[in-house]
């Protein structure tokens, strides 16, 4: 490895490339990390850009391979896809998140009119099903609810997939992205039990969660993930299994359990570095599950047979294999995926039992 970009590529790269094209010197070039004679050498960050409507729209046409988006082993945009950014960065400070300090704690939110134009672009290439993979698409209620409008004036033919905490989705603006195309929201719900959302420093309550769920199922979202986070340290075996409880509660589509990894870069890293927990030497580059280092924690592989048992328990349930029957018959869009998986079963059956 010659060079090391930090945080935003686009402006690095392209001096970096003109800089190694002209045998330029590379203490010039903002925000890279390279060896020269033995030794590291770190220039300053580059500044987060102002506006990112400045960049140009990916070409999707050097990809060679087509994108899929894929839950337990079905793919759940069988139409062309691909993935959408309208904004960068977050506000808020989860301690599990490296999102912080990688955007600086700064949302930059593109304009809907750029959204729009990038849209309309790939509409043309015949890409119908988007994800959009900010770090936190709905936090302006305002700006969702605009460009959702904006997408049924012009009568664009899309689904999207997006994101959202569970403090920053109205009824209102979920009722207005159904009708512009939303067909799934993931929900960041983490836990039942406030004091590990506390710890977590989410700045959210079970009861948002609640809300949250009945309100994307009232506005007639189709398919409600809610991603939950289990074995933070001293957290009790029956505090995880609150959780579980509560996920099957919710009555959501499907539930994704995360056991509670820390990585460089979140303020839990740095927090079980500085206790002596992790060995910042040995698991820098790949990070590690905190229930593995953890003596206040439930045992990693404990976890892990808690989440099998709850998902057979749940997958088996007649009222959630009924719902989710009712749900298809009424849904265009699950009816098309359950038509194009047919191919898939084998894949979809595997990924169940691994789950199971």
């Amino acid at each position: 490895m010659d060079v090391i970009v930090r945080g935003e590529g686009e402006q690095t790269c392209l001096e970096l490339a003109k800089c190694l094209e002209g045998k330029g010197n590379l203490k010039e070039v903002l925000g890279i990390t390279f060896k020269k004679k033995n030794r590291i050498v770190s220039t300053p960050d580059r500044p987060l850009l102002k506006s990112i409507d400045s960049l140009p729209f990916p070409d999707r046409e050097l990809l060679d391979a087509e994108y899929h988006s894929t839950i337990v082993g079905a793919n759940v945009a069988p139409k062309k896809f691909t993935s959408i950014i309208s904004s960068r960065g977050c506000v808020f400070r989860c301690r599990f998140c490296g999102c912080r300090k990688f955007a600086r704690n700064i949302w930059r939110p593109r304009s809907v009119e750029n959204i729009l134009e990038e849209l309309r672009l790939l509409v043309s290439e015949g890409y119908r099903q988007f994800l959009f993979v900010d770090d936190n698409f709905a936090l302006n209620q305002k700006r969702v609810r605009k460009f959702c409008r904006e997408v049924r004036k012009e009568k664009m033919d899309i689904q999207w997939i997006c994101d959202s905490r569970v403090d920053h989705c109205s009824y209102e603006m979920l009722r207005e992205s159904v009708k512009a195309g939303c067909i799934m929201m993931y929900f960041g719900i983490e836990s039942a039990n406030q004091w590990v959302l506390d710890y977590f420093n989410k700045q959210t309550t079970p009861k948002q969660a609640e809300a949250a769920v009945s309100a994307a199922r009232k506005a007639g979202v189709d398919v409600i993930v809610g991603s939950f986070i289990v074995g933070a340290p001293n957290e009790t075996r029956q505090e995880i299994q609150n959780t579980l409880k509560f996920a099957q509660h919710l009555k959501l589509d499907v539930p994704q359990f995360n056991i509670l990894g820390a990585f460089p870069g979140t303020d839990l890293w740095d927090e079980l570095v500085m206790k002596g927990v992790i060995d910042a030497d040995k698991y820098w580059e790949t990070g590690l599950c905190v229930s593995e280092v953890s003596s206040d924690a439930v045992p990693y592989e404990e976890i892990q047979q808690m989440i099998r048992e709850y998902f057979y328990d749940f997958l088996l349930r007649p009222s959630y294999i009924a719902a989710q029957v009712m749900r298809t018959l009424k849904s265009r869009y699950r009816i098309n995926v359950m038509l194009n998986n047919l191919n898939r079963r084998g894949v979809i059956a595997e990924s169940l039992r691994q789950l199971t």
